[in-house]
């Protein structure tokens, strides 16, 4: 019998408890199937790994877009969805609020709400602005006893603000404001993760891995709950549309089909 949105948000709660897990980040409903498939006990969507699916880029979609996309794959998905919600697609806390209410009802069993204003001269929210942000989505979410998990998200290290105790800073901040979760997407070193979970303890961190670096033991070992991906699963779907297709369009030849993934297994697993 397949799982009632208030039994995912339930899991998705309990699985932050203790340990550390792999949220990994589908880009449509075939993908998150499989990835369902594969044992994973929760899914995160990626804002860019959808973006393209549409073709657009990433943040350029809108709060339509993203909450059909949300809909779409929680009803498919039998474990628990975490939005990646972007700015809440307003400014204003009052409007953010607005659109985490319509973000609930896609079937969420969490969301995040970032910082990053989508001006590259100024990126970041000011502080209070940003704080007040994460406080009008707390309320949004608690309006109906939604029970979805609220994640605070500061996007300074990403895009180019390279001040850890900033980032610090505004991570606790969005803790005291009502964020259950902390994610600061850019920090890789030991000790810039070391210092952001025990920043936020007992709050569980998530982190961001997008190739190399620390396996999932290492980063669990440094007290991280939750490891997400991103785009890096939609860009590896790419690589392979594009380089088969470079190679008809430049040489007219076909011979990259053959590292395709089995249209028989494919068949099997969504039947």
């Amino acid at each position: 019998m397949p799982l009632t949105t208030a039994d995912k948000r339930a899991a998705f709660k309990k699985l932050h408890e203790s340990g550390c897990f792999i949220i990994p980040n589908p880009f449509d409903v075939g993908s998150a199937l499989a990835l369902q498939h594969l044992g994973f006990k929760a899914l995160a969507s990626t804002s860019a790994g959808f973006a393209w699916t549409i073709g657009k880029a990433d943040n350029d979609v809108t709060v339509d877009d993203v909450c059909h996309h949300l809909t779409a794959v929680c009803a498919a998905a039998d474990i628990p969805v975490n939005a990646d919600y972007e700015d809440g697609f307003a400014v204003e806390p009052e409007k953010v609020a607005v659109n985490v209410a319509r973000g609930v009802k896609t079937g969420v069993a969490g969301l995040s709400i970032e910082d990053f204003t989508g001006d590259a001269a100024k990126p970041l929210f000011e502080h209070k602005l940003a704080v007040e942000r994460i406080r009008a989505a707390r309320r949004a979410i608690d309006a109906d006893n939604s029970g979805v998990l609220l994640t605070g998200r500061c996007e300074a290290i990403l895009r180019g603000v390279q001040d850890l105790k900033l980032v610090i800073e505004r991570l606790q901040a969005y803790s005291e404001a009502g964020a259950d979760v902390l994610y600061a997407p850019g920090i890789k070193t030991r000790e810039e993760i070391s210092a952001v979970v025990k920043a936020v303890a007992p709050k569980p961190v998530n982190l961001l891995i997008g190739g190399g670096g620390l396996s999932m033991q290492e980063v669990a070992d440094l007290g991280v709950r939750r490891i997400s991906v991103g785009g890096s699963l939609a860009r590896m779907a790419w690589a392979g549309v594009m380089k088969a297709a470079k190679e008809m369009a430049e040489k007219g030849t076909f011979t990259e089909f053959a590292n395709g993934y089995p249209g028989g297994e494919l068949n099997k697993m969504f039947k």
